[in-house]
């Protein structure tokens, strides 16, 4: 997996409501591989086994076009700032996750989408 790219989308998190249907189901249909990170999440692997592309979250609602978009900060606090200054809405404040830290922002026509960084 190449490396990590300021402001590009980076990571997709699909929200499911059984863990082991959706990894079963995504493994048998695509091939996908996991990294279980306990009975809530398991992050989706680069078809290359380095580093992951996303992650499965049954804590979250599943919809359609739910799919929850992460881009990648090489400054997260200068981001969650950029955001504000922009006319975003922080939802979910900067919290520690086993990846690093993240938050979550919606824009001015409603979509959420996350940020994260090291």
């Amino acid at each position: 997996m190449s490396e990590h790219v300021h402001h590009a989308i980076d990571y997709v998190e699909i929200n499911v409501s059984d863990l082991a249907a959706a990894k079963a189901f995504y493994t048998e249909a695509f091939g996908w591989q996991f990294t279980d990170y306990g009975p809530d999440y398991a992050g989706i692997r680069w078809v290359e086994g380095d580093g992951e592309v996303g992650g499965l979250n049954a804590t979250g609602v599943p919809s359609r076009g739910g799919p929850l978009v992460l881009l990648w900060s090489a400054d997260l606090d200068a981001s969650l700032a950029a955001v504000t200054t922009a006319g975003g809405e922080v939802v979910s404040e900067p919290y520690d996750f086993p990846g690093g830290r993240r938050f979550h922002f919606v824009d001015p026509s409603g979509n959420e989408l996350g940020v994260w960084g090291a």
